[in-house]
């Protein structure tokens, strides 16, 4: 049985939002956490999401995703399509003391793309950050497709690990709602959302 979302609301502090199974949808939400915010192991698609990181305990990096996709077969993972990903304001005056990262491998072959998406000029230039030294660096998947603003630089980017791209429109089109969650069977014709089958 899959699980339709429509919104979604959480201003936990620790981790609010676990995608833990099957196919899951989450349309013009507002999404808020700390530490690796966005977890487990759904096949998942945010879009038209604000995500927002508040502030975690000193010395903590802030994180948004820790996909947890353990076989390479799984076909889940996070996609995160046409969203804003940012901060709250009053992290602002002290973000400079909290590093900022799109995601990290909490299992082997962690999945997570971010797609034509505005990204905030507050995560770091590398844009992803290691579970534990080399740990599924081979073998995750993490991708970025046409995404905008200041953080969405790639040149600077973790390419020295294996399973890292930057994606090409074929790459990008099997993360649409279309390709990745199969809209017509999660999502039917007569659901009132609307939302976006396929690339902007």
């Amino acid at each position: 049985i899959d699980q339709r979302f429509t919104v979604a609301v959480s201003r936990a502090t620790k981790t609010p939002l676990c995608t833990l199974t099957v196919r899951q949808f989450y349309r013009e939400c507002d999404i808020y956490g700390t530490v690796d915010f966005i977890f487990s192991n759904a096949a998942v698609v945010f879009q038209e999401c604000t995500l927002l990181v508040r502030r975690p305990m000193d010395q903590q990096n802030i994180i948004y995703t820790a996909q947890g996709r353990n076989d390479s077969n799984q076909n889940t993972g996070i996609s995160i399509h046409n969203c804003n990903v940012t901060t709250v304001a009053d992290l602002l005056p002290v973000i400079s003391s909290f590093p900022m990262y799109l995601g990290r491998p909490w299992r082997e072959y962690s999945c997570t793309v971010y797609m034509q998406s505005y990204l905030d000029s507050l995560i770091q230039p590398t844009g992803w950050l290691e579970w534990s030294g080399d740990f599924a660096l081979r073998t995750l998947y993490y991708g970025e497709y046409d995404n905008v603003g200041p953080g969405a630089n790639t040149s600077k980017r973790v390419d020295t690990w294996p399973g890292y791209r930057v994606m090409t429109d074929s790459d990008a089109h099997k993360f649409t709602v279309n390709s990745f969650i199969s809209d017509k069977k999660c999502l039917p014709g007569n659901n009132p959302l609307d939302y976006d089958e396929g690339l902007l």
